[in-house]
């Protein structure tokens, strides 16, 4: 009988297996807590970092308005959802890259408040060109096609900033032709619209450490544009 109790005895008792099995559940409870609570961290900081850049853009927008606040306030621009636009035939006459006398005045009249945004924000300034979808008149020995007549009136613009006395590092060109058109072209007063020049600031290319550059994207809130129409 004694045996058969010593024998007995040699078992782990009940309460002991219970308590592994509490202090396991314990580590796993409080390791998903630790994952949880990270988790909620991580999140909330992506959260105050995508917050904090749409204030940003937001302040870079107000920024904008204020810098162009003379020519917004003389009605020769018009601003509308970031947009900064100029109606009417003030820049190019039809098919042409040679800038207009009122084109040129505006121009100037632009330059300096930009450069002071470009300058307090560390941007650049894209021109771009844009043409309707019709295709370049026969005869005319100046452009191929739209690409070419797009790249040139952007290009003129370009060099009027510069000429008026922006940067040449602080401006650059690019053209687009027919394609991105901001209404369809169905008829001549749509075209006109899409006959434009468009001023965008964008971010300075950051350096990475290969020695290859980069822009930042544009971030899911809108872009500050300045849209310029020739017609």
């Amino acid at each position: 009988m004694a045996e058969l109790d010593e024998g007995l005895n040699s078992e782990p008792p009940i309460w002991a297996i219970f308590g592994d099995l509490m202090t396991g559940l314990v580590g796993v409870f409080v390791l998903l807590l630790v994952w949880t609570l990270g988790f909620q961290l991580e999140l909330s900081q992506s959260l105050e970092k995508e917050i904090a850049k749409r204030e940003a853009e937001q302040q870079r927008r107000i920024e904008l308005e204020e810098a162009l606040a003379d020519p917004l306030a003389q009605g020769r621009v018009t601003l509308k959802n970031g947009r900064i636009g100029i109606s009417g035939s003030v820049l190019f006459s039809l098919n042409s890259a040679e800038l207009q006398p009122e084109g040129r005045k505006l121009l100037v009249s632009l330059m300096k408040p930009l450069t002071f945004y470009l300058g307090e924000n560390d941007q650049l300034l894209m021109v771009s060109g844009f043409t309707d979808d019709l295709p370049i008149q026969q005869g005319n020995l100046n452009f191929e096609d739209n690409w070419e007549l797009s790249a040139q009136r952007a290009l003129t613009v370009t060099r009027a900033l510069i000429e008026a006395g922006m940067p040449r590092g602080m401006v650059f060109a690019a053209a687009f032709g027919a394609q991105q058109p901001v209404v369809p072209n169905h008829d001549a007063s749509s075209r006109a619209q899409n006959r434009r020049v468009e001023m965008a600031p964008v971010p300075r290319a950051e350096h990475s450490a290969d020695g290859l550059s980069a822009n930042e994207p544009g971030s899911s809130g809108q872009q500050s544009r300045v849209q310029v129409s020739d017609d």
